[in-house]
Parts: structure tokens; sequence; C-alpha cells
């Protein structure tokens, strides 16, 4: 795609600044609140409930893979979705995916355990139905909510506008946890297990009915009405972007593959191998305490943290996370998205090569590696509404942004908690291995980001293919 001078944007009537960053923003928020409600539950509670087994790891695992799920789910809900926000506009489409996740997250909440009798095999097999439900609605979110910020945007602020989408991870990270550490320290362990953990679940149609009332007062973006103008909607995006942008669509791909995988080593496995016991004498006494089976050929040593205290921690980390969401915007303006992305790139494949040493300084090394690489996500993961959009033409945008987003969620998201475990293992403890495969992945992504063109300065609004 050839670079051509942006023109200012005008903003339709209706759609002011405050609409538009409410309507990106909460809709996000409460996606990702879905989102990491299942992630928190995957790691604290479903391995029990969903997928008891007299080994703890093959239940940890098993949680892990139903959460893989929903990264199956989401090159499907870019696809349907992405159709929809390039057929009949952002607007609907993004009504649509709130719907879907938001229904899908209540009902988990309502959903039998497999310790119901005559659940044992229904329950499980529902919550992976739901959670692939979740990731459905997920897969067309993203894109939709970023389009609304960045074909909104005035000359020059494209990158800023992205972020206020991007603030929705850390927001609903925060929120979910946040729920879930109230519930945990104001429950006994017996009621959080037995019914306490359904609450953010349930509390989630609250959240999304708000969500909808924003977005249904939205006027569609100036992109969009531009492609009806010019009588250039495409018949059927996929094709069509498939056809004339398969570049983009690798490169973007490749592009958000270290993010993804920074993302879910910092929100799912710290967790798990942050509240693992670190001496096996120990797990075993509270798995007797619990009544809970207990393998000790099974065991691989953690850090030993209490859930809630660990919880405490993660969510410090994810404040470093938002901060610096806000300012990869104006970064990626001012020295271009590319160069940005480069660097920041480059300090996260060092910051793998870190992990031990990191994980090994006791409480302040612990804190240090969640800050920074949390602070490193919001680097990463801010700019990105703004980069992959501007890789594609206005009349597939939509489709080629999430396609582009979700496929590399399975490549990153997906697997990453269940490599990191089985490394974890491999290194009997170490996370070594854990930190290697991460700076692998950001080697990846540099490659990426060094085939690809400076999208700042490309014609947005008005380019159609």
């Amino acid at each position: 795609m050839t670079s051509h001078t942006t023109t200012a944007t005008a903003v339709p009537a209706g759609n002011k600044r405050s609409r538009i960053i409410v309507a990106s923003l909460i809709g996000t928020s409460i996606e990702f609140y879905d989102f990491y409600v299942y992630a928190t539950a995957a790691v604290l509670v479903f391995p029990a409930l969903f997928f008891p087994s007299a080994d703890p790891t093959v239940s940890l695992l098993s949680s892990f893979a139903a959460f893989g799920a929903a990264f199956v789910a989401r090159p499907l809900g870019s696809i349907l979705f992405g159709h929809f926000g390039d057929k009949i506009g952002r607007k609907k489409a993004l009504v649509a995916t709130l719907l879907t996740m938001g229904i899908a997250t209540v009902l988990i909440g309502a959903l039998p355990t497999a310790l119901t009798p005559g659940w044992e095999i229904l329950a499980p097999a529902f919550l992976v139905l739901l959670r692939f439900c979740q990731g459905l609605g997920l897969g067309g979110e993203w894109s939709g909510a970023a389009l609304l910020a960045t074909e909104n945007a005035p000359e020059g602020k494209r990158a800023i506008y992205g972020t206020f989408p991007q603030l929705g991870a850390p927001i609903g990270f925060i929120l979910a946890n946040g729920v879930f550490l109230i519930l945990a320290t104001t429950l006994d362990a017996a009621s959080f297990q037995a019914w306490g953990w359904r609450i953010p679940f349930l509390a989630s149609a609250v959240l999304v009915i708000v969500g909808i009332y924003v977005r249904f007062s939205l006027f569609e973006t100036p992109a969009f009405q531009a492609v009806i103008e010019k009588g250039e909607v495409a018949k059927a995006p996929v094709a069509r972007v498939f056809k004339t942008s398969w570049r983009p669509l690798i490169q973007g791909t490749f592009i958000m593959l270290a993010t993804y995988v920074l993302f879910y080593l910092m929100t799912t496995f710290t967790l798990t191998y942050g509240t693992t016991a670190s001496d096996v004498s120990v797990a075993a006494a509270a798995a007797e305490k619990a009544g809970k089976p207990f393998n000790p050929d099974a065991f691989v040593p953690g850090l030993g943290y209490l859930r809630n205290e660990f919880l405490v921690m993660l969510i410090v980390g994810v404040v470093f996370f938002g901060v610096f969401t806000l300012v990869s915007g104006p970064m990626a303006e001012k020295f271009g998205r590319k160069k940005h992305l480069i660097w920041v790139t480059a300090a996260i494949l060092v910051f793998g090569l870190l992990f031990v040493p990191l994980f090994g300084g006791g409480f302040a090394g612990v804190m240090a590696l969640l800050i920074i690489g949390f602070s490193l996500m919001g680097l990463t993961f801010g700019p990105m509404a703004a980069v992959l959009p501007e890789l594609f033409p206005a009349n597939v945008r939509y489709t080629g942004s999430a396609i582009s987003y979700n496929v590399s969620s399975i490549l990153g998201a997906a697997v990453a908690p269940f490599i990191a475990v089985a490394l974890w293992q491999l290194g009997g403890g170490s996370t070594v291995f854990v930190g290697i495969y991460l700076a692998a992945m950001a080697v990846i992504t540099l490659v990426a980001l060094l085939l690809t063109h400076e999208t700042r300065d490309v014609e947005y609004n008005g380019n159609i293919s």
C-alpha cells in the first residue's frame, strides 16, 4: 500500500470527542472484564470445579485448554463481525459483539459444575462452548472499537485516539480481579468455591446494558460513510482482503505476536507460578487441608505467594499497563509507529532474558518484573489500534485488522499459558525457558516490523482498495 499525505478528518455531527472516548473505551473494558473474569477463574476455581483430577497439573492444563477455546473462536469472530462491519457499518457490528460476549459470560455464571450429579461431562462441554462464544464476540470487538476511535480521529492523532479502546484491557483486568479479590477476602473458601465465583460473571449483565446504550447513540464513522458514498462497499470483504491485502494480513499477525505472548505470560502464567507452593511439603499440607489429592512426583515449585496477595501485586502492575498505554500514543505519533515498536520489542526481548534473576529476587524482584513487564505491555499494546487498521484500506479495514489481530491471538495468547506451564515444568521450577520463549517471539515480531513500512502518514479515511 502506498503512503499518502493524511487529510483532516471531519467528525460527523453527534460524534463528539467525549462520546467517541466513552463508546470505544466502555465496550473494550466490558469485553476484557468478561475475558479476564474467565482467565482468573481458569486459574483459581475452574480446575477443581470443571476439570477435577487426581493430578492438579492435569486439572490446570485442562482448564487452560478450555481457556484456549476462545482463541480458536476469535478468528472466526473476526471473519463474521468483520464481514458485517465492512458491509453494514461499524456501529451495528459493535453492538452485536457486545451482546455475544455478554450473554455467554452471564450463562457461565449460571452453569452447573462437573461436581453436580449428571453434569460430569456436560458441565465442561458447555463451559468450552460458552468460552467459544466469548471468543467469537471478542474476535469482532477489538477491531470495531479501534476503528470507532481512529476513523473519528483528527489529523495527526490516530495513535492517540487509538489508545482509548486499548485502555479497556487494563481497566477490565483491574475490575475483574478487583471483584475476585473482594469476594475472596469477604467470603470463606468454601463459599467462594461453592457460589462466590459466579458473581463476577452474573454482574457482567449490568455492564453490557450500559455499553449497548452508549453504542446505540453513535453515528457511523467518516471512513465507512465515504465507502458508501463512493459505492465501494465490498461484496465479500474476506475474499477481497485476502486477494488485495494478503501481505498486510501476514505482517499484522506477526507484529502482534510478541505483544500477545507478553500479555498472557504476565496475566495468566505469573498468577499460576506466583501462587504455586515453593515447597513440596507445603503443597502437600495445603492439599490435605483442602481435602484434595496430591501427587508429589508431579509437583513443580512456584513462588508460594498467597492468592490474594499476588492478585494485589498484579493489579499494581496493571496500573503501569494503563499509564504506559496512554504514553504510547503520543510516542507513536512523534517517532512513528515502526520505530517506536522496534525499540519496545527489543526491550521485550531483553526482558525475557531477565525472567530468572527477577523472579528470584524476592518480593522486590517480582514486583520489578510485574511493573517492567506491564509497562512494556502498555507501550507495545497502545499503538496497535492505529497500526493494524492503517495497514488496510477502508472497505476491508474491519475484516483485515480483525483477522490479523485474532490469528495472532492463536499463535501467541492461546498457546502461551500452556507452553509456559510446560516450560516451567521442564525447567524443574525455573522460568529460564519461559523467558527464552518470550525472547524468541520478540525476535519474530522484530523481523515483521523491519519488513513493514511506516503507516503514520498513510491516507486513511479516503483510502479504498
